[in-house]
């Protein structure tokens, strides 16, 4: 869903570059070619990788090559830009950005979920927490989320989330368009929500399993996700301003959902 909020002004990092640099979310940084290679090798959750433009040869190749078989993403800034984040310690036109936690595996999602969550495209951290701790209270799977455009899994998330991503798996996909694909495939319902939905959240009779998409603080969803939804579903808004923020959007749906699935099953007759 759509929000007017900005994200959180950048913070200087510490003076060495071996420690958590705060930019918004805690990050401990690798610098140099043989660390993040390594790291890479060994499967570590990194929430990104920055080359420094103009940096060639096989070790800065190989890398990029891992970080694609990873789907870690892997950016080209100017040097001056990885000096100032490595503090001017020695990197090797190579830094990797750790992140607090691993991201399952989306294949392993496609089976037995019941309800899975898809942003597409939420970068602020502790709105994106504030999701994590909304969809486990409420009983959803899993989350979803974009190698681009998306908040990566910091200590800022970890914090926000308040305990609920040691319980709830967050998975990452090069393509949210592709994986909704897929994930009609294995009989799941699309159910994008957004401002421009032409049913009510609470009249829409949710079809299991189902997949929930809620789109970025700024734009909502994207025009070329929103394709791939079965059906676009809104929140009808009384007051002046045309949506909520996105975490609170989050909340009004999962525990709308949350209400209406446990009564069904109490509905049920035992066997």
């Amino acid at each position: 869903m759509r929000s007017f909020e900005k994200n959180p002004r950048r913070k200087k990092g510490p003076e060495s570059g071996s420690q958590p640099v705060d930019s918004g979310s805690s990050r401990r940084l690798l610098l140099g070619v043989h660390p993040v290679r390594e790291a890479l090798r060994a499967g570590r959750p990194l929430e990104k990788v920055v080359v420094a433009k103009g940096a060639a040869g096989p070790r800065v190749q190989e890398i990029v090559d891992l970080c694609r078989e990873r789907i870690v993403p892997v950016r080209f800034e100017p040097k001056d830009a990885l000096d100032r984040a490595a503090n001017n310690a020695l990197h090797q036109n190579v830094i990797g950005f750790g992140a607090a936690h691993d991201y399952a595996e989306f294949k392993d999602l496609l089976h037995g979920s019941r309800l899975l969550v898809v942003l597409d495209g939420v970068e602020d951290p502790h709105n994106f927490g504030a999701i994590i701790r909304t969809a486990h209270a409420a009983g959803a799977d899993a989350i979803i989320v974009g190698e681009r455009r998306s908040a990566p899994l910091t200590e800022t998330v970890e914090r926000a989330a308040a305990g609920a991503l040691a319980y709830l798996r967050v998975a990452r996909v090069t393509n949210i368009s592709q994986a909704l694909e897929r994930l009609k495939e294995h009989g799941f319902w699309i159910y994008g929500f957004d401002e421009r939905g032409t049913e009510n959240y609470n009249s829409v009779q949710y079809t299991p399993p189902s997949v929930f998409v809620f789109g970025s603080e700024g734009k909502g969803i994207h025009q070329g996700v929103q394709k791939h939804c079965d059906l676009l579903v809104r929140i009808p808004m009384g007051g002046a301003v045309s949506s909520l923020n996105v975490s609170v959007a989050c909340g009004v749906v999962l525990f709308d959902w949350r209400t209406r699935t446990s009564a069904s099953e109490a509905a049920r007759p035992a066997p």
